[in-house]
């Protein structure tokens, strides 16, 4: 079996884990491994059925069209379902040999020179200090290597560990540098009463729910008022292509989600077209798909603006970063109780703070504080201008 192409663009692939082992007999399209490329992670169905030879390990990075393993097709199936194994291997014991007799030196435990030198910057004792070198001594090296003590020892676990960045984090490191280091990118922050979509959902979400079958959450009220606000700003909607700004009309809304396998970005598709019933099914769709790991490259690629939630984590505050080629992205944040000043009197609201974060190459000021002003405005008022004043209807109820 050769590695299929995961998408366009994809060249490699890393085999993130076997799903069966070596000898095993598979059917023909039972789920063998999952592997990750740089945009998500897949399961690889065997083509046919019969015993498997591995030819890969976890963990190895392996090209797009190279074999991954070998499946017997000659063989029949065991009565019992596994596979004959091979015949374990009987090794004679190997004859232990004796250590070597330690020997020390003048030189067991002192320090060279150049190490001395190098501790002594650090301010370390070399005596603290285990050599590598001949009979014990204390190396340059092992005086670079060397961590100063940080307070008084208090006999504590002070160990370390080391696990190999899947694929698709990679890449999102690489895609979040690669913003930071091409975009002008600025944030613009405001705050939100959440209090009439409390009200909405307090009064209509029992019934939201027995009918349609998923919850009416915050992300319906969110995505519709983007959508709004991008239809009033466009230039929020677009992107740089080379020397050209490619505007949409169109609006393709990626939801950041956090799965198995890191950050995930699905794509609710023409978001212009749902209603909050439309909106809510999806989100669920997708964040499902992304927990199981079943998300697919095609249902990830593209989206012209995107939403993420760092409030489910309790974030206060954050300054997300754009998920090119995107020029824009919506922070929401925690809510939470605050006084706040209205018709003069201060009073308790449950108070949101939104961000906006925008590629200032192609988005001026005017253009990114009216958009945020206009998502606020909606979730402010989403019976007038996200429902058209007909709350039931716009719940289909």
């Amino acid at each position: 079996m050769k590695v299929p192409s995961p998408g366009e663009s994809i060249t490699e692939v890393e085999i993130a884990t076997w799903l069966v082992e070596d000898g095993d007999y598979v059917e023909k399209d039972q789920a063998i491994a999952e592997v990750d490329s740089d945009k998500a992670t897949l399961e690889l169905p065997a083509e046919v059925s019969g015993i498997i030879t591995l030819k890969a390990e976890e963990g190895d990075a392996v090209e797009v069209g190279a074999v991954v393993c070998l499946i017997d097709t000659s063989a029949e199936k065991p009565a019992g379902g596994e596979a004959p194994k091979a015949e374990a291997k009987v090794e004679a014991p190997k004859a232990e040999v004796p250590k070597a007799a330690e020997t020390k030196t003048y030189a067991t435990g002192t320090a060279s020179p150049a190490a001395k030198k190098v501790l002594a910057e650090k301010g370390i004792d070399a005596s603290t200090v285990t050599g590598t070198g001949k009979a014990g001594r204390v190396t340059k090296e092992d005086a670079v290597n060397a961590v100063p003590s940080m307070g008084t020892p208090t006999g504590g676990s002070r160990g370390t560990s080391r696990s190999k960045m899947s694929m698709l984090r990679r890449k999102v490191a690489e895609r979040l540098v690669e913003v930071k280091n091409t975009t002008a990118m600025l944030t613009t922050f405001n705050e939100v009463d959440m209090s009439p979509i409390f009200a909405l959902r307090k009064e209509y979400k029992e019934t939201f729910k027995a009918k349609h079958g998923v919850s009416l959450g915050f992300m319906s009220f969110f995505t519709l008022a983007v959508v709004r606000a991008l239809k009033m700003y466009p230039a929020v909607n677009s992107m740089i292509d080379g020397k050209e700004m490619l505007s949409y009309d169109f609006c393709d809304i990626s939801i950041a989600v956090s799965g198995p396998k890191g950050l995930m970005v699905p794509v609710i598709r023409n978001a212009e077209n749902l209603s909050f019933r439309g909106v809510e099914s999806e989100v669920k769709r997708l964040a499902l798909r992304a927990r199981d790991g079943q998300i697919t490259v095609d249902e990830m690629t593209g989206g012209t603006f995107t939403i993420t939630n760092g409030g489910v984590f309790g974030s206060m505050l954050s300054t997300p970063i754009i998920n090119p080629p995107q020029s824009g992205i919506l922070g929401m944040h925690n809510i939470v109780e605050r006084p706040v000043a209205i018709d003069g009197q201060v009073v308790i609201r449950p108070i949101m703070y939104v961000a906006l974060s925008y590629d200032h190459r192609i988005i001026d000021g005017k253009e990114s504080v009216g958009f945020l002003v206009a998502v606020k405005e909606a979730l402010e008022n989403p019976i007038e201008l996200l429902m058209n004043n007909d709350v039931k209807k716009s719940l289909e109820l």
